[in-house]
């Protein structure tokens, strides 16, 4: 089984690569430029490890949220190679792929992504750590930190671009909190292929016409109480 998986929302051009034994990983601040590069550097990293792209058994992306324009790029990208190759195609949240940074923290129980969304509100969710994974335990969500701290446990892990906006905040008032340091923050290839590999296994992938970016907007959020 060979898989390729990209994620496109943030500056960082994000590439993963599984050959059916080992997982590499290829990232690259491009800013603005993924449109430009993003075929170019699939190319190069698939000829660099002698897999031809026909090859590929799986298609990964990052649905979102995130930019706008790089979500666009990353998904219509897989979506055109998974009908040219007749591939099957898996997106997976940006949350998730960066909550992952934080699967091998002994000492976390709580980890709480939080990406800058602009307009002082912040992309997040929640995940509950286990043994050798991460349960999701909010939805996707879309808070202010005034909101985000009133339902965050104490000793919750916080790691993405947000924290560089709020540190001093979630220091200040959520008891025995962690904020983690900038190379926790972005997305990591080795992420995107390990969390394909458990879609793959439970037999959830999508159809390329279901693939499509994840927005998230005030109308769409749920309002919960606090995690306990």
């Amino acid at each position: 089984m060979k898989i390729l998986g990209v994620d496109t929302s943030t500056k960082f051009l994000c590439i993963g690569v599984f050959d059916g034994s080992d997982i590499y990983e290829y990232r690259i601040n491009l800013g603005m430029g993924h449109d430009v590069f993003l075929i170019e550097h699939i190319r190069r990293i698939l000829d660099a490890l002698k897999i031809k792209i026909e090859e590929l058994d799986y298609l990964t992306v990052g649905i979102g949220p995130g930019s706008f324009t790089g979500l666009r790029i990353g998904i219509s990208t897989i979506k055109g190679l998974g009908l040219v190759l007749k591939k099957k195609v898996i997106g997976l949240s940006i949350l998730d792929i960066i909550a992952y940074n934080a699967l091998e923290l002994e000492d976390a129980s709580y980890i709480c992504p939080i990406l800058d969304a602009k307009r002082t509100l912040l992309y997040t969710a929640v995940y509950k750590k286990g043994e050798y994974c991460l349960r999701q335990i909010t939805p996707y969500s879309l808070f202010s930190i005034e909101e985000l701290i009133k339902i965050i446990p104490a000793g919750t892990f916080f790691l993405g671009d947000g924290t560089n906006l709020y540190k001093h905040i979630i220091l200040t008032n959520i008891k025995n909190s962690r904020v983690l340091d900038e190379e926790f923050s972005w997305p990591k290839g080795t992420n995107i292929i390990k969390l394909a590999i458990q879609r793959i296994e439970k037999n959830k992938v999508e159809s390329i016409e279901k693939l499509k970016p994840l927005y998230l907007y005030p109308k769409d959020c749920q309002v919960f109480g606090k995690i306990k």
